[in-house]
């Protein structure tokens, strides 16, 4: 159930890889080094884009080679938040499942059922749609109430009907910092895969969240507790001991075992 969250801060990486080489090479030593030491610990690592697209003309290379990487039998996801109108959502779609190879995707639900609709048009890859995330602004307009009903549930419910005979998987993303909604999205979305965001230093706690979202297929995501657990030479033994802790508290309140 445990995802890795690949966002290497540039700001946080161990000074002995910069020392040795130049940003771009030290961030794929960087993502190897935790992908060797944790890959049969995790079901997914997910790739925040942001944290390579900021390495300009490098950033595809640099992806390309932390894919490389990665177990075939691990699930990639890549953390793009994307969301525009459907001709544009056609090219993201096609460079993140095609060019990239991507397994999945997050997606902005926030300009509707065509914004969403091309990326669930490749069989096999999985969409997980914004619901209710863990940042602390969630409240500004996800939890507003329709007709006594917070938009995120909305949210949820439209994008249950937009999947209909598409052939890519759709899952939702919601935070684990607040279990009420998390809670309240299982109960009416039971076998929905759900991407969860926020354990660890965003404060979200195991043992509520599995609680929270029952028995349902869940991938529970942690960033920056796990990568940066150590800033020295031993980082990936570091981040592989934090991994096999989370794992361990995530199996032991897994109610569906």
């Amino acid at each position: 159930m445990l995802c890795v969250g690949l966002d290497p801060d540039p700001e946080r990486l161990p000074p002995d890889l910069l020392q040795r080489s130049g940003l771009a090479e030290a961030i794929v030593a960087f993502n190897t080094s935790i992908i060797e030491s944790t890959f049969d610990l995790v079901c997914a690592y997910k790739l925040n884009l942001a944290f390579y697209e900021s390495l300009e003309e490098r950033s595809w290379d640099v992806m390309r080679e932390t894919l490389n990487a990665i177990p075939d039998d691990v699930l990639v996801i890549a953390d793009g938040k994307r969301g525009d109108i459907g001709n544009s959502a056609r090219f993201y779609a096609d460079v993140v499942f095609e060019t990239l190879g991507f397994d999945a995707c997050t997606v902005s639900p926030y300009m509707g059922r065509d914004s969403v609709e091309p990326f669930l048009n490749f069989p096999g890859r999985g969409v997980f749609v914004l619901v209710r995330t863990s940042n602390p602004g969630a409240r500004d307009f996800q939890e507003l109430e329709i007709a006594s009903v917070p938009l995120y549930e909305h949210v949820a419910r439209s994008a249950m009907s937009w999947q209909g005979h598409r052939r890519g998987d759709l899952g939702f993303v919601v935070g684990a910092t607040d279990t009420g909604p998390l809670r309240a999205i299982r109960s009416f979305a039971p076998d929905m895969p759900l991407l969860i965001p926020g354990i660890g230093a965003q404060g979200g706690d195991a043992s509520a969240v599995m609680d929270a979202a029952g028995a349902g297929p869940v991938l529970v995501s942690s960033s920056r507790q796990v990568i940066f657990a150590s800033a020295g030479a031993d980082f990936a033994a570091a981040a592989r001991r934090t991994a096999d802790e989370m794992r361990a508290r995530l199996q032991r309140h897994d109610v569906s075992r």
